[in-house]
């Protein structure tokens, strides 16, 4: 409850082969209006499923580079470009390059969390698309392994 100023190295991760690691600013809260997350990509890994979501989305790449898939098509982005996805834009984030890719994600919690998971084939030739479309997160991720919490380890900011 209330403000406070925490460093991306002390906070939770949340881990796994097939997505990379992100940031848990919010522990076991969860935000009323705006999450807030940094997604670090190595070439391959995926954010997540393709898909599209009730609330406003942004994203700025701060380092490395990645494949955006974004209304079907392929985008290819480097640091410092920016992507805004009004409410139901379908998209997701490759890692690309010869190193991490990191990512800062907002997006709006206003309404609640609302997400369509369309089958969709360029998603698909990045192995982020799911194979029935649904609009149940356990659904879409079920395929991939298990997530993980830990530390922040040394080499996934730069």
């Amino acid at each position: 409850e209330g403000w406070f100023v925490l460093n991306a190295h002390d906070v939770s991760w949340i881990r796994s082969e097939e997505r990379g690691q992100d940031t848990d600013f919010e522990g076991g809260q969860e935000w009323a209006q705006l999450g807030f997350r940094i997604h670090v990509l190595m070439p391959g890994q995926r954010n997540g499923m393709y898909h599209r979501e009730r609330g406003q989305e942004d994203f700025l790449l701060v380092a490395g580079e990645c494949v955006l898939v974004i209304e079907g098509e392929e985008r290819q982005l480097k640091a410092w470009d920016f992507v805004h996805c009004p409410p139901w834009t379908h998209h997701v984030f490759v890692g690309a390059g010869e190193g991490p890719c990191v990512i800062v994600m907002t997006g709006s919690r206003a309404g609640g969390f609302e997400a369509v998971y369309p089958v969709n084939e360029v998603a698909a030739k990045h192995g982020a698309s799911v194979l029935e479309e649904t609009s149940e997160p356990a659904e879409a991720y079920a395929r991939f392994g298990p997530e993980e919490r830990s530390a922040y380890r040394e080499g996934w900011l730069p």
